[in-house]
């Protein structure tokens, strides 16, 4: 037995089996896709999981179903974060009744792209309704989406309801909003080293392949979804069809988005999890 069983196991025989859910196949489900989610985990952040990040996690698990694979759930610096397809995929699992959106006019300044939304979530036909509020302008949303501020406070209203109706504590990734971003004087992407033409030349710069294998193990980036995101940026069916300039200019926009904001690079990483094994 690896760490990552230990882990599981001494994780799972603190739970009684009906601290799951109801019914022996539902508990066999759930203990299944524990499994599944801490060995996501550590594909992530590495062979070693803190025991609290894995106790978390079970309870994720055991409450809601949430799925690593399945985009439900986000790690950033160590704490898990429920995902706006978490969360919708929870109230449909849960029958969710309704959903109800609307601006707030006195709130909201369309010149400077600055909007408040008000959610409201039904999760019963007869339920008076859980209400969230979600706040978007220039200063609190990545660069990267400047200009749909009103969808992200969309997105983040309908978050917070959904979190309050079902009763789930932890934030969601898209209500952190950005992480601070460099002064507009390094807003230039880093310039790498030059390589040889061919890319085989021994002048002691590192290959192409290093330097986004470095950039994988610095952030903490699943390799399998930079490789999907790498090829659909590079518009190939294989990595390997891609240009040695495809991969370069890639390579820097990774650097870059890593470095400004790595918690939009996380979100934009997990919309290919559904496709990393074909790109695998």
């Amino acid at each position: 037995m690896d760490d990552n069983d230990a882990l599981i196991e001494g994780t799972m025989t603190r739970i009684p089996a009906n601290k799951f859910t109801k019914g022996t196949r539902s508990c066999l489900q759930n203990r299944h896709l524990l499994r599944e989610n801490i060995r996501a985990a550590k594909r992530i952040i590495g062979n070693t999981m803190a025991l609290q990040t894995a106790v978390w996690l079970e309870k994720l698990t055991r409450d809601f179903g949430f799925s690593i694979r399945g985009g439900d759930l986000q790690i950033v610096n160590s704490n898990w974060y429920v995902t706006h397809t978490g969360l919708l995929s929870l109230a449909r699992r849960k029958r969710c009744f309704g959903i109800d959106v609307e601006a707030i006019d006195s709130l909201c300044d369309s010149a400077a792209n600055r909007f408040v939304l008000k959610a409201t979530v039904y999760p019963s036909k007869n339920s008076s309704g859980f209400v969230g509020y979600g706040d978007a302008d220039p200063s609190n949303v990545s660069f990267l989406v400047h200009g749909a501020e009103m969808r992200v406070a969309e997105t983040r209203a309908v978050n917070r309801a959904l979190r309050k109706a079902y009763g789930i504590g932890i934030c969601s990734v898209e209500e952190i909003g950005s992480f601070a971003e460099p002064p507009q004087s390094s807003r230039e992407p880093k310039k790498l080293p030059p390589q040889p033409s061919n890319g085989n030349g021994n002048n002691g710069s590192p290959k192409v392949r290093d330097r986004l294998c470095q950039l994988i193990r610095q952030h903490q980036l699943d390799p399998n979804l930079v490789k999907a995101y790498a090829t659909d940026f590079c518009g190939v069916k294989a990595l390997r069809d891609a240009t040695r300039e495809q991969v370069e200019t890639f390579v820097m926009q990774l650097a870059d988005w890593a470095e400004k904001d790595r918690s939009a690079l996380l979100c934009q990483l997990n919309s290919y999890i559904g496709q990393k094994e074909g790109a695998a």
